[in-house]
């Protein structure tokens, strides 16, 4: 997925032109950071830093970019110039992906020169804003169901072929089995899954004669679609094939349900299945699946062994966007602050420190200067410097490891679908004063 320089809002450009003119080129310290949680939501999951990374390592304006900037006769000679040589060069702290975070808790942090910082703003918002929407929507699936096949089943109702592909990725990462989409496999190596659609059976005169054919067509993965017509008379027609395919040597490995009732017909399905001796069948469940309904599923025990999640998980479609920011914070030494009403940050270069109950579960975090002396686990962590990322970045099984066990360790009242308690998140007494200090700096005459 290769990016260009020209992803960004026109106005980073725009005040690039303005630093360059005025040599303001020292360094600034941005921090991305999300300002509250959507409605009955109890946590986010970092997630995308990965492509940021790589993002970062390859930014640069191609000659053919540069050629339309100067076409556009927005843009003075020195600057395009200037834009044709420009790489970042910066570092950038971060907390690893799959880090569980609350609001005001920057989740990475940029410090290089001042226009290098300021470019890269609309596209890291970008990257790190969808798979942290999209991470966070799948853990609660996750936190549901946790010993269940899920299956990234939303390509087709995703906003482009890059969030189809980063929410495949970004629900594997906080433990999605895998995902329906063919180049998550192939980009990312994640798990693919598939069954068949509708279609096949009616191309077919015979269902049954469309479950025979693709069951020798797909000899190792027979899971076949039973709800085209009738439901429980599919899951029938399905035992009645089983013989004939067992002397071929094929197994059938599952069957499908897409509509209905999925509760009853799962309970219909399996008795019919385990009557007929496809007691190892599994039964797969999907259509407009979301970790609601999901936990209607698990509180009825409905017997389904997977699910396919998708329109409702790739759009996050109960919050289709974080209230996040990536703001100055700090700017040739001296700390920044930015006080609108309702839109004030906390200024200076930050760090977030967490701490754990006897039990092993998060109890509370500290978001404080950088430096500042505090209790608790660092979790901004140097991933990149000069420009380069640090070796020994985690791979995505290690991220998702790294992940299981920050869920694992997420109190049980904030994994609640709705009424989620406030976690505590504690700005340190170094940050208020800091913020005052900034203040009387900013109204004296």
């Amino acid at each position: 997925m290769p990016d260009s320089a020209l992803l960004t809002d026109l106005y980073q450009l725009t005040m690039l032109q303005g630093y360059y003119e005025q040599n303001m080129e020292e360094l600034a310290v941005f921090e991305f950071f999300v300002r509250k949680l959507p409605e009955n939501r109890g946590y986010l999951v970092a997630a995308g830093l990965a492509q940021v990374l790589t993002y970062l390592e390859q930014l640069q304006f191609s000659s053919d970019e540069i050629e339309w900037l100067a076409s556009t006769g927005r843009f003075k000679p020195a600057v395009l110039d200037r834009l044709a040589t420009l790489k970042f060069t910066g570092d950038v702290h971060a907390m690893p992906e799959g880090t569980v975070f609350f609001p005001n808790e920057p989740i990475l942090r940029i410090t290089a020169p001042l226009p290098e910082a300021q470019l890269i703003e609309s596209r890291i918002i970008n990257l790190l804003h969808f798979q942290t929407l999209i991470a966070s929507k799948a853990a609660r699936s996750v936190l549901i169901a946790p010993d269940k096949l899920l299956v990234d089943f939303g390509m087709r109702r995703a906003h482009g072929s890059e969030a189809a592909l980063l929410a495949a990725r970004a629900s594997y990462l906080v433990g999605f089995t895998g995902s329906a989409t063919v180049a998550a496999g192939m980009h990312f190596g994640i798990p693919i899954f598939g069954t068949m659609a509708h279609s096949f059976i009616q191309a077919y005169s015979s269902e049954s004669q469309a479950f025979a054919d693709f069951a020798k067509a797909n000899p190792d993965n027979v899971v076949l679609l039973i709800d085209t017509y009738d439901t429980e008379a599919g899951a029938q027609k399905v035992v009645d094939l089983a013989a004939a395919l067992h002397a071929q040597g094929i197994k059938i490995k599952g069957v499908r349900i897409d509509s209905g009732d999925l509760a009853d017909h799962a309970r219909k399905v399996r008795i019919i299945l385990d009557r007929g001796g496809l007691n190892d069948a599994t039964l797969f469940a999907s259509g407009n699946i979301d970790e609601h309904k999901l936990a209607e599923l698990m509180a009825e025990q409905a017997p389904i062994d997977g699910f396919g999640i998708g329109t409702r998980l790739d759009t996050s479609a109960d919050a289709p966007y974080l209230d996040c920011a990536y703001k100055l914070q700090e700017y040739a030494g001296i700390a920044r602050r930015k006080r609108s009403e309702g839109k004030a940050t906390w200024p200076g270069r930050k760090q977030v420190y967490r701490n754990y109950d006897d039990n092993g579960m998060m109890s509370g975090d500290t978001v404080t200067v950088d430096n500042a002396p505090c209790a608790g686990q660092l979790l901004l962590q140097l991933v990149m410097q000069g420009g380069k990322a640090v070796a020994g970045q985690p791979t995505l099984i290690e991220a998702r490891e790294y992940t299981r066990r920050q869920l694992n360790s997420l109190p049980m009242p904030l994994r609640q679908l709705s009424n989620t308690p406030e976690y505590p998140v504690i700005i340190s007494a170094e940050l208020q004063a800091l913020a005052k200090t900034v203040d009387e700096r900013n109204t004296a005459p």
